[in-house]
């Protein structure tokens, strides 16, 4: 079986940092997915596909998946420096502005 492990991304909808602490372990799809000519649907006879176990760190997810003879890969995430104004967005508001208002 083949897994990848990784740390899942923030949402585009928001820009805090919260589902991004844990690790993931997916499993990679082995057979192809097949149109039920009837109603159109795409099916699968892959269970494995379903499943997603997170975990607290990498070294646990790393440790279960060589435990349960899961052949995993690790995909290291891309950190982003965090974006934080002084001021916050208080800012936006303050009375001793130096600039025009301009909306």
């Amino acid at each position: 079986m083949r897994a990848r492990i990784y740390q899942p991304a923030r949402t585009a909808m928001s820009s805090g940092t919260a589902k991004t602490k844990h690790w993931v372990l997916e499993f990679a799809q082995t057979s192809a997915r097949d149109v039920d000519p009837l109603m159109g649907w795409t099916s699968s006879s892959d269970t494995q596909t379903q499943v997603k176990m997170s975990f607290e760190t990498k070294d646990a997810a790393v440790d279960y998946a060589a435990a349960n003879g899961i052949d995993a890969s690790v995909q290291e995430p891309k950190k982003r420096r965090a974006n934080i104004r002084a001021n916050g967005y208080a800012e936006n508001f303050a009375t001793n502005r130096r600039g025009a208002w301009t909306h």
